[in-house]
C-alpha cells in the first residue's frame, strides 16, 4: 500500500451541507432557517448570556466595589535586595534594576521599600520611596533622587510632541 492509495473507511465523512444554493440542492430557499421569525433573520440568534428571557445572571447579581483608573501600580523592591545585588558607590535606577532582574517591567514605576539591612553607599533615583528606605539609605551615606515621571511617561510625551510638530 502506498499513501496515495490511503482513503478514509466508507461512511467515515460526510459531504458538508451547502445552504442557499438553489432548490436544486434541497437547502436553497429559507436556507434551512424557516419562515420568517428572528432566527431567520440575518445577524439573528440569541446573544451571549440569553436565558430566554429570564432576567440573565449578570442583572440578578448585586453589583458593588470600584476601580480607581487612576491607580498608579508600583513595582516593589526592598532595601535588603539593594545591599545583595549592588556594589558599594553604583547608581541604581529603574534600567540597573531591570537589567539586574529585579523588575518584571522596564517602565513601569518603582518604589522603593525599608525592609532588610543597607550598609553600602548608593544613589538611587527611583519614582517612590518609603520613610523607613529614606532613612536607610541616607544612614548609610547615599542619596535619593525621586523621579516625577516613568520612564514610558517621558516616551510618550516626546512622541506626541514629536507628531504635534508634524
Amino acid at each position: 500500500m502506498q499513501l496515495n492509495e490511503v482513503r478514509p473507511n466508507r461512511g467515515a465523512t460526510k459531504k458538508r451541507k451547502r445552504i442557499g444554493r438553489g432548490p436544486g440542492s434541497g437547502h436553497g430557499g429559507t436556507a434551512t432557517k424557516g419562515h420568517k421569525g428572528h432566527q431567520a433573520r440575518a445577524g439573528g440568534g440569541k446573544t451571549k448570556g440569553f436565558e430566554g428571557g429570564q432576567m440573565p445572571l449578570t442583572r440578578r447579581i448585586p453589583k458593588f466595589g470600584f476601580k480607581n483608573p487612576f491607580r498608579v501600580e508600583y513595582q516593589v523592591v526592598n532595601v535588603g535586595l539593594l545591599q545583595e545585588r549592588f556594589e558599594a558607590g553604583s547608581t541604581v535606577d529603574a534600567a540597573a534594576l531591570y537589567s539586574a532582574g529585579v523588575l518584571q517591567s522596564k517602565y513601569a514605576p518603582v518604589k522603593l521599600l525599608g525592609n532588610g539591612e543597607l550598609n553600602k553607599k548608593m544613589q538611587v533615583k527611583v519614582d517612590a520611596v518609603s520613610a523607613s528606605a529614606k532613612q536607610k539609605i541616607e544612614g548609610a551615606g547615599g542619596s535619593i533622587a525621586i523621579e516625577t515621571e516613568s520612564e514610558r511617561q517621558k516616551r510618550n510625551r516626546a512622541t506626541r510632541a514629536r507628531h504635534a510638530a508634524r
